[in-house]
């Protein structure tokens, strides 16, 4: 796998063994000045963290049921406050 820069700065072709044959692959951009690469969204991907079809996306946290001493326990402070 032959993947060094060229002297003109771009990347050689890689081995015709080392890729999956019609297999799409995660664009790779060179940045001028910075220290690494680019990253571009894989094919089939969105930049999202959590999934586009996730049910529970946007919902916030359900009230939980109160214990017996919570009100205490949330106006307590501890001594080294």
């Amino acid at each position: 796998m032959s993947e060094s820069p060229d002297a003109a700065g771009r990347a050689a072709a890689p081995d015709a063994g080392a890729m999956e044959s019609g297999a799409e692959r995660q664009p790779v951009v060179r940045v001028r000045g910075a220290r690494r690469a680019r990253l571009l969204a894989a094919p089939g991907t969105t930049a999202e963290p959590a999934p586009a079809d996730d049910p529970g996306r946007g919902v916030g946290a359900r009230p939980t049921v109160s214990g017996p001493n919570d009100e205490r326990m949330m106006r307590d402070v501890p001594p080294h406050y």
